[in-house]
């Protein structure tokens, strides 16, 4: 058995890095290269930003410095900023957002000054979005936009074949907004109509709302197919990859102007712009009562560069060539 190509380090943060640290080690395998993804265990829950990225930090060096002694990889790709932290040895970086955007003041006090020096000793900055640095006065020249891959889960069905009003995914109610969202429905909901609610444990009976709960992601994006409107109120957008699947499975995306890279927003505004609005009880009636009827339709050529066959040339064409050069 010779060399492995490349090793995928992944923090165990979120279902979204979940998915995406396996969507890229699989394209990875597609393009001709051995790969393997490890993941630290689940970590513990601690009260602040500082503590709860140096937790991560710590069992991200520890996971990827057993599997590089036992592995031996030519290459190591850290799967967000806080894998790469502490990294035991330089690699590329997987960025969907920096510390320098989402870890304001206290929250970041440590990350920041750490992150621009691994940005710099990186061999190669893979970027989510094309805001991925922005924050940066001057980004790694290094850097190649490598969006994290989103298809269609199954045929779309037409708005009168769906019987979901609207679905928000909320893994982090905080972050997520949920209040924002609850109160916002509460507020435009006919009394026919429901919100389901995805990524939590079920909560409070609420008139018009059901709980869907933590759910696997075949069942969750079996929602999104029978669901006519997205919505979702973030604080911080780093990439919302639940926004670009509902777009991908034919929903309406009705979301706040968040800031942050989040490159379902600029998507959101061309389909239509009347769905993006820190009003999202008027956002929610326009789009159940006055949809755009080729929406979808235009939604599909906006989603070509995240498609898996896009991400697969990337990586053949610009990112494994440098990572595995001689």
């Amino acid at each position: 058995m010779g060399r492995l190509d490349v090793l995928v380090v992944t923090v165990d943060s979120t279902q979204g890095w979940r998915s995406s640290s396996r969507e890229l080690t699989e394209a990875i395998r597609r393009a001709g290269a051995s790969a393997e993804a490890i993941s630290t265990p689940p970590a513990r829950e601690v009260r602040t930003f500082a503590l709860t990225d140096l937790v991560q930090a710590r069992a991200a060096r520890k996971a990827a410095a057993q599997a590089i002694a036992t592995l031996d990889p030519r290459a190591v790709i850290y799967c967000s900023i806080t894998a790469a932290l502490l990294w035991p040895r330089p690699g590329a970086i997987w960025v969907d957002s920096i510390a320098s955007e989402n870890r304001p003041g206290r929250h970041g006090i440590w990350q920041r000054p750490v992150e621009r020096r691994r940005l710099e000793r990186a061999p190669l900055v893979l970027m989510m979005g094309q805001r991925s640095l922005a924050p940066l006065k001057t980004p790694p020249a290094h850097a190649v936009l490598v969006p994290s891959p989103v298809a269609p889960s199954g045929p779309l069905q037409p708005p009168a074949q769906r019987d979901i009003a609207a679905l928000a995914y909320v893994a982090d109610p905080q972050k997520r907004r949920l209040d924002h969202i609850l109160s916002a429905w509460t507020r435009a909901r006919l009394a026919d109509e429901r919100l389901l609610i995805a990524g939590i444990a079920p909560r409070e009976p609420i008139a018009g709302v059901e709980w869907a709960g933590r759910l696997p992601p075949t069942d969750y994006r079996a929602l999104l197919r029978r669901t006519r409107v997205f919505v979702t109120a973030p604080r911080h957008e780093d990439y919302g990859i639940a926004a670009l699947e509902a777009l991908a499975d034919g929903c309406l995306l009705v979301t706040t102007p968040a800031p942050g890279p989040y490159p379902a927003l600029a998507l959101a505004r061309e389909l239509d712009p009347r769905l993006v609005t820190d009003d999202l009880a008027a956002a929610l009636r326009t789009a159940l009562d006055d949809p755009r009827g080729d929406y979808a339709e235009r939604a599909r050529p906006l989603l070509a560069p995240f498609a898996p066959a896009a991400l697969d040339r990337t990586l053949a064409e610009r990112v494994l060539p440098l990572l595995l050069e001689p």
